[in-house]
């Protein structure tokens, strides 16, 4: 069946996302601060708002992907926002990785305006967006994610109820700390065998077939072998992510030692000019620390 599908954040993982909606007939109106990012939309049939509260005027769902938390909280609560402008009844999906503890007062402040609201932030990055394939982690109700599943298939390929309102951020800040680990060491590795002149490719194939292969080496090895850092995933939106995990991890009690040099190395990567590359330039960093000039 057809969905009026308000989507609020139209980037390099919001644009595929609300194609593929519409592609899949739905009806999708999507907004964004820079108009021309609706042009992927418009092009495949859907259409252009000129602000949040036109984009959700009429939605049955309102999907929600923007950096961080203080824009989520912007986009829900400003003057004109969601709460403000759409139907009472429509189900809010935040696809946007936040905080925790700020998704569950969302959650509070939406189910008190009388809107149902899950979390359910992304992993798989922009290959993920434009093929369909994303990981997609949600807290919520049982009902209201029943209710968003139909949509959430469009454009996940593993799609996981995890828990109430905030244990799908959780779940995230976790994927997160797990992909920067991973990144480094495949970082680290390509470094190390490229001092001994070994055939980087060679070694990257026979890496990928064993218990080092992993999504992360599959999926960034040419971005590493080519320097070529175009961000499907920006150092920024990571350094972000990990600061969600090193403040959680504090209030809970819990010790991540890699999880805290992880995220110093995001840090110096993007302190020396790398924020808006994508996060597979961690590799720069230890470069950096190899004595080169990256």
């Amino acid at each position: 069946m057809s969905t009026r599908i308000a989507f609020i954040g139209l980037g390099i993982m919001g644009s595929p996302m609300a194609v593929h909606l519409q592609e899949a007939g739905h009806q999708v109106t999507g907004f964004d601060p820079s108009p021309d990012k609706a042009a992927a939309l418009v092009a495949a049939g859907g259409r252009a708002a000129g602000s949040a509260a036109e984009a959700v005027r009429d939605a049955e769902v309102v999907a929600v992907m923007v950096p961080d938390s203080p824009q989520v909280a912007s986009v829900l609560q400003d003057e004109g926002g969601v709460f403000d402008s759409a139907a009472s009844g429509a189900l809010i999906i935040d696809f946007s990785s936040i905080r925790p503890d700020v998704t569950a007062e969302l959650a509070s402040a939406a189910t008190a305006r009388g809107f149902r609201i899950i979390d359910a932030p992304v992993s798989g990055g922009e290959a993920g967006a434009k093929s369909a394939a994303l990981s997609i982690m949600v807290g919520g109700s049982a009902q209201d994610f029943e209710s968003a599943q139909p949509l959430l298939d469009v454009v996940g390929k593993t799609v996981v109820h995890v828990g109430p309102s905030g244990a799908g951020q959780t779940v995230k800040a976790a994927n997160q700390l797990i992909v920067a680990i991973n990144i480094e060491a495949v970082a680290e590795a390509l470094v190390f065998l490229e001092a001994y002149g070994v055939d980087t490719k060679a070694a990257l194939d026979v890496l990928g077939g064993g218990l080092a292969g992993s999504a992360v080496l599959e999926q960034k090895r040419d971005n590493m072998t080519t320097r070529s850092f175009a961000p499907g995933f920006r150092i920024d939106l990571h350094h972000k992510d990990l600061g969600i995990v090193t403040s959680a991890a504090r209030e809970a009690g819990v010790v991540l030692p890699l999880g805290a040099l992880a995220a110093q190395l995001v840090a110096s990567v993007r302190a020396c000019g790398g924020g808006g590359l994508d996060h597979s330039a961690l590799l720069q960093g230890v470069e950096r620390l190899s004595g080169g000039s990256k």
